[in-house]
């Protein structure tokens, strides 16, 4: 397996953060491509070639673009025809930048697969990867408010172009699922991963915790009486168990540092790296 980063969780813009990425001999970098400085409708063919070129110079590639599109993912009919352009314009520059993977939250997914919520996502999802198939190119849903079980009837149902960008830690702080029993039933589908840690401080109800992400209300939650995101390494995610269920499942791809709170994430970043490669160095190629 190789070692990532998003490029936002360096705050800083997307050119120093492939530099810093290439400093600490990270092999990849995550990018979000949905508005700001590396979106498909601002980005030039100069650009293009200027940040293919930095990719090159720091012994890069593309781990993955990001093409979350916030708000209530693909739950509401009514927005899905604009969202499912923009992500296939989303799919069309990963090909550009080299990538073969896209990753999205896709809203709450129900465990009643006879409503009509359900076959709402589940149409959106089948047309935008087929798409992404067409083209090479896997549409990750990143695992977070629904436990793998669910999650795995859904992607299997979604058909080609469809995977899992599977990060622990929101299994970990959300739903309690054990990441490793993800692995194992999502197993093929998984096709990225994020490298983060957390801590669950209390049983809460996932679809309010991600409703409130969706509407912009998480403060109003106090998210932190429920949960915490740690320095990987420091939360309760058994990496230990993680990695010898995504070596056993074959997974060879990207481990993708995500730090997203934190008084100096640059620093946390770099522990992580160390950290994994400290520990974990039979699985880091």
């Amino acid at each position: 397996m190789k070692l990532g980063v998003i490029c936002d969780c360096f705050h800083t813009s997307i050119a120093e953060s492939m530099i810093e990425a290439g400093r600490l001999g990270l092999s990849g970098v995550q990018i979000y491509a949905v508005g700001g400085e590396f979106c498909p409708e601002t980005l030039t063919d100069a650009d293009i070639e200027r940040y293919l070129d930095l990719l090159s110079q720091n012994g890069l590639t593309v781990s993955a673009l990001c093409g979350d599109l916030g708000g209530h993912g693909f739950e509401i009919e009514a927005e899905n025809p604009a969202r499912i352009e923009k992500t296939k314009r989303i799919v069309d520059l990963a090909v550009r930048m080299g990538t073969h993977v896209v990753t999205t939250h896709i809203g709450v997914i129900p465990e009643d697969t006879s409503c009509k919520q359900y076959s709402v996502m589940l149409n959106a999802l089948r047309e935008c990867g087929s798409y992404a198939a067409s083209l090479g190119v896997t549409l990750a849903i990143e695992t977070g408010p629904e436990v793998a079980s669910v999650l795995n009837t859904f992607v299997r149902q979604a058909g080609d172009g469809v995977g899992v960008n599977l990060d622990p830690a929101n299994f970990v702080m959300v739903t309690g699922q054990d990441p490793a029993e993800a692995v194992m039933l999502l197993s093929d589908k998984i096709v990225h991963t994020h490298l983060k840690d957390g801590k669950r401080l209390k049983v809460s109800d996932p679809v309010l915790i991600y409703r409130c992400f969706a509407e912009g209300g998480i403060e109003a939650l106090n998210v932190a009486d429920f949960f915490i995101e740690t320095p990987v390494g420091e939360g309760d995610v058994d990496f230990d168990a993680y990695f010898s269920a995504l070596r056993a499942v074959g997974y060879d791809g990207y481990l993708t540092i995500e730090r997203e709170t934190g008084a100096d994430p640059s620093a946390d970043i770099q522990t992580a790296a160390a950290y994994v490669r400290k520990q974990y160095s039979k699985y880091i190629s």
